[in-house]
């Protein structure tokens, strides 16, 4: 059993008698006490889908649900549904989009390396790649000379995403993605 400080985003805790995913994770440290960081928390209900948020002491015990991650790739949206298949026998994965909203933002037919996670044998989130490729499909145009160092821009991706980049950066450029900070790495 990890403790509360040990538990990451996108980990599948039992909680109240329920299994839950964490979705986010604040930390914060209150000043003028001995004890350490408060851990703040929102989870979802893997069955209801019922959002919730929950304190926790970085000594806190927390109990993992038993989780099973697959590779998957990304093959067609169908209506509300993101659907995936299993890298090895196919298996068709269909996740709401509600339910992973932020991770669509990164997910393109180029996306490599997502990984399913699964529950009581129901999909439940995602698990994407420390950084991904998107194309840049609107941003002001590049100017000539500028430097890796200089000024940024907002550029819209092809998922309707909105990162700042280089002012070299121009549209039709593919461009690489940290998903953790939502910030631009490099060019791909």
């Amino acid at each position: 059993m990890p403790k509360a400080s040990e538990i990451k985003k996108n980990h599948t805790i039992v909680y109240g008698g329920k299994t839950c995913i964490v979705r986010d994770i604040e930390r914060s440290v209150p000043q003028g006490r001995a004890g350490g960081s408060i851990y703040r928390m929102r989870m979802y209900d893997v069955v209801s889908g019922a959002k919730f948020d929950e304190t926790f002491k970085d000594s806190d015990m927390l109990e993992m649900a038993d989780l099973v991650r697959r590779p998957v790739m990304f093959s067609y949206i169908d209506g509300d549904e993101y659907v995936f298949l299993d890298n090895e026998d196919y298996t068709p994965y269909h996740l709401n989009k509600e339910s992973i909203a932020d991770e669509a933002l990164f997910i393109n037919e180029k996306t490599e390396s997502i990984q399913v996670l699964i529950v009581s044998d129901v999909p439940v989130a995602l698990d994407l790649p420390m950084s991904v490729e998107l194309e840049v499909t609107e941003t002001d145009p590049s100017i000539k000379g500028a430097s890796a160092t200089s000024r940024t821009k907002p550029a819209t991706l092809s998922t309707g995403l909105v990162v700042q980049v280089p002012e070299y950066i121009s549209t039709g450029e593919w461009i690489k993605v940290n998903t953790e900070e939502r910030k631009f790495q490099s060019r791909a």
